[in-house]
């Protein structure tokens, strides 16, 4: 199934979520919805607030579903280290047509939860760690326009606010 993806302004985008408790097969199948609409709207990441859904709980594949053994599932996650910079183009499906320079650490260390529930610990490196940042950000309520400066920000909430009034959002 294909879940449409919330756009900024829903609440859930702006609030954290609750840790994921149950790993059955209801949070099987939702991780696979999850990757289907991922692949669906061209992303690299979804994290369930953007579909509606306040759990912390992610998907990530940063082969657009060329490799299967890419797919990277983190439920409850917490960066354990960081190291390096990174500043590069990031973008957003829940800020769909906006785009801005993003500086995230270059490698992160980061310990959660697969689909099953097993705790792992995970290392990326580049784009990877990138996608790691952004979608934990997400299950913490943050969007990518909160590390850009104010008046960045500020500009795009600005047309994000005329394109609403327009009725294009």
């Amino acid at each position: 199934m294909i879940y449409p993806i919330v756009k900024y302004g829903a609440l859930v985008l702006e609030q954290e979520a609750a840790l994921v408790t149950v790993f059955d097969r209801e949070l099987a199948q939702l991780v696979e919805d999850m990757f289907e609409s991922m692949y669906a709207a061209h992303g690299v990441g979804l994290a369930a607030p953007q579909i509606g859904l306040p759990k912390q709980l992610a998907v990530i594949d940063v082969t657009n579903g060329e490799d299967p053994k890419a797919r990277v599932v983190i439920a409850n996650p917490q960066i354990i280290s960081s190291a390096g910079k990174q500043r590069e183009e990031e973008g957003c499906l829940s800020l769909p047509g906006y785009n801005a320079d993003v500086t995230r650490p270059a490698r992160v260390t980061l310990r959660a939860q697969d689909a099953t529930g097993k705790e792992v610990t995970l290392t990326g490196d580049g784009l990877l760690a990138r996608a790691f940042c952004h979608e934990i950000d997400h299950l913490r309520g943050r969007l990518f326009i909160a590390c850009l400066s104010v008046l960045k920000r500020d500009m795009i909430r600005r047309k994000i606010r005329r394109q609403i009034k327009a009725g294009d959002w």
